[in-house]
């Protein structure tokens, strides 16, 4: 991986962790917890591929299973986030282009469901049952309607910062919209790449008729 993929990565995967400790397991919603952490390996995985996702999911992973109050296997959500990042990263575009918020969406759908189901197995094959007496249903059905009401607010801007870090010449080009401007100018049906570049071209043709009538002015 790059050093600049590495410095962000860590940073946003620290800062999601913190606050999915500090606040977001403290606010006592019946089911599961709201994971920013997986939010924040999926929206990076969909950015810089498989490899990279897999290798961001494991180290965000081992970072929680280390993390207090965790009370499983070490290296038991490692390996769930390690597979949903791969996973993840397989669903990026081959141009890295999203003109909607349909695919991110259903990505978060998908990996809310598969990272219960993986981490409920995974603690079944250890031992760990705790799943069942919290109720696998509720579990699977809470953890979707959290990602999805958390999601909007963050793997959009978590898609644009490792867009702006990486230098992709594909954000800077005005043909279309990149993953996180398709997300978040989908419920508008504005474009955003399209009317930056339209606004470029009509600024220079304003100062080209500018300096033409400033040169008609002289020569009189």
């Amino acid at each position: 991986m790059k050093f600049n993929r590495i410095l962000l990565s860590t940073a946003l995967v620290v800062f999601a962790l913190v606050v999915q400790v500090s606040v977001l397991a403290r606010l006592q919603l019946p089911g599961a917890v709201p994971d920013l952490v997986l939010l924040t390996v999926l929206g990076l995985a969909l950015v810089y591929g498989p490899v990279s996702g897999c290798l961001i999911g494991f180290g965000a992973g081992l970072l929680a299973d280390l993390a207090p109050p965790a009370d499983h296997a070490v290296g038991r959500y490692a390996l769930v986030l390690c597979l949903i990042g791969y996973l993840a990263g397989l669903a990026r575009p081959d141009n890295g282009r999203l003109k909607s918020a349909s695919g991110p969406m259903a990505a978060v759908v998908a990996a809310a469901i598969a990272t219960t189901l993986l981490y409920a197995g995974v603690g079944a094959l250890v031992g760990d049952t705790a799943a069942r007496h919290v109720g696998l249903g509720s579990l699977l059905f809470t953890a979707v309607v959290y990602d999805l009401l958390l999601a909007p607010f963050t793997v959009p801007l978590i898609m644009a910062l490792a867009r702006r870090v990486e230098n992709d010449p594909l954000a800077e080009t005005s043909g279309g919209t990149d993953v996180a401007s398709g997300w978040l100018s989908s419920g508008t049906g504005l474009r955003i790449g399209t009317q930056r570049g339209g606004l470029l071209v009509r600024a220079a043709r304003t100062r080209a008729s500018r300096a033409g009538r400033i040169k008609g002015v002289k020569r009189l």
